[in-house]
């Protein structure tokens, strides 16, 4: 089951995922920008990443406007030749931005990993996986959380 659920995300905007995914973007569009949603959009993704479809584990749909970093404009003041306020770069990618939100609005999970789901002219769509490490089933001595994968959000 897992081949096909990847082979349909391998090039989603060209299938019968694509109109979906469009309709559905619409709907995320009117919504809040961090989501928790109740199980993954692309499950064989998210097993790849560590989720386990168990209590303390959660699936988080954020999203992220796409562009340049934008800089405002002085205001008052000396007014320079070159003002510095387009053609500037994020530090960070999209991805790690989406994470970094997720934690902030969570801070008592710790992010796991995330993937790309959906992006179109204005936002970028991700799920970023977040497991609560307290929760008995989530940190169980059988499994150990792969410390190395999970990563913490400022």
């Amino acid at each position: 089951m897992y081949k096909y659920i990847a082979e349909a995300w391998k090039r989603p905007k060209d299938g019968y995922l694509g109109e979906a995914l469009r309709q559905m973007a619409i709907k995320w569009r009117r919504g809040p920008s961090i989501v928790r949603v109740r199980r993954p959009s692309r499950l064989d993704r998210a097993r790849q990443l560590g989720y386990k479809a168990k209590q303390g584990f959660v699936v988080v749909r954020v999203r992220v406007r796409k562009g340049g970093a934008r800089k405002p404009r002085p205001r008052s003041g000396r007014r320079q030749k070159a003002m510095g306020v387009v053609k500037y770069t994020r530090a960070v990618g999209l991805k790690e931005i989406a994470e970094g939100r997720a934690a902030k609005k969570y801070p008592n999970l710790r992010v796991l990993n995330s993937y790309w789901l959906w992006e179109d002219g204005q936002h970028a769509w991700f799920e970023v996986i977040m497991v609560d490490e307290s929760h008995p089933a989530a940190a169980s001595p059988k499994r150990e959380i792969g410390r190395d994968r999970c990563r913490t959000g400022r």
